[in-house]
């Protein structure tokens, strides 16, 4: 009798809170208002759905620069966030300023203006690159903010004896490389305090793309290869499934070699909409 084939999608695919609560407010703004609509930077790491709100008039504005001379309307600040110093030009200007923020996000803005008030040294596990990481380094007033994103750079890490530490993460950051890098720096004997700001969200997800990868004979990963979220998914799969594939739509997939497995597992990245969660599906189930 022949296997039967399954395709199984993670509950935790997609969109989460925070950028699905921009998501539908930039499509909201842009349906409804007679004035220009910005964002500040692309409002998700998602080309398509890019692509699609600019179709719609709305224009992205480069998060490297200060606000441009442009015609008055709404300024929506993306899921990601931005430095104080950037919230407070946008709010102060002519335009109407819209947060976005994630809550999550938005935690971490007041815990590390908090705790660098009291003069400790801010320590940020997470990518220097990303957008969140970024913002949240505008909000800190120590006069020390350091960014750690390898072993390399928590072994290399030193503080004065006296010196206070607050550690605090990028929400979408790896929570076993989180863990092990506190480790490193818990071992120097420091004075720290350590906050696990790694989203419910993110932890869920990357837990139930392990599940899945270690029972599927291949998993497919939907999302923009510049979303910092997929790429740690990317990774944590192809450890446990060779047969892992990371693709931004269903074009990206050849589904014809999909017939070759008996299971395969489908996970996205918080940026990726369910319209593409749900094409690789079918595509995928269509093949088996």
């Amino acid at each position: 009798m022949e296997e039967k084939k399954s395709v199984t999608v993670a509950k935790s695919a997609g969109f989460c809170f925070g950028v699905k609560r921009a998501v539908d407010f930039v499509y909201e703004c842009a349906s409804s208002s007679d004035k220009p609509i910005y964002t500040y930077g692309p409002i998700i790491h998602n080309e398509v759905v890019t692509k699609e709100l600019e179709d719609m008039g709305v224009t992205v504005l480069d998060p490297e620069k200060a606000l441009p001379n442009i015609p008055e309307g709404t300024v929506i600040i993306r899921s990601h966030g931005v430095t104080r110093e950037r919230f407070n030009e946008i709010s102060n200007s002519i335009h109407k300023c819209e947060d976005m923020t994630c809550p999550f996000v938005k935690k971490i803005h007041r815990l590390v203006e908090e705790h660098s008030r009291l003069k400790e040294t801010i320590l940020i596990i997470g990518n220097p690159e990303h957008p969140e990481v970024q913002g949240i380094c505008g909000w800190s007033e120590s006069p020390r903010t350091v960014v750690i994103n390898s072993k390399e750079e928590a072994f290399s890490f030193s503080a004065k004896t006296d010196e206070k530490i607050c550690i605090v993460s990028q929400t979408t950051y790896n929570y076993k490389k989180f863990q092990e890098l506190v480790e490193i720096i818990s071992q120097k004997g420091y004075d720290i305090s350590v906050i696990n700001t790694i989203c419910s969200a993110t932890t869920d997800r990357q837990t139930e793309a392990l599940s899945l990868a270690r029972v599927c004979d291949a998993m497919i990963v939907v999302g923009s290869l510049a979303s910092s979220n997929t790429q740690k998914l990317y990774e944590i799969c192809k450890k446990e499934c060779a047969n892992t594939y990371y693709i931004q739509t269903i074009d990206d997939l050849d589904v014809t070699k999909m017939n070759k497995f008996h299971s395969v597992g489908i996970t996205a990245g918080a940026s990726t909409p369910n319209k593409l969660i749900e094409e690789v599906q079918t595509n995928v189930r269509n093949e088996l």
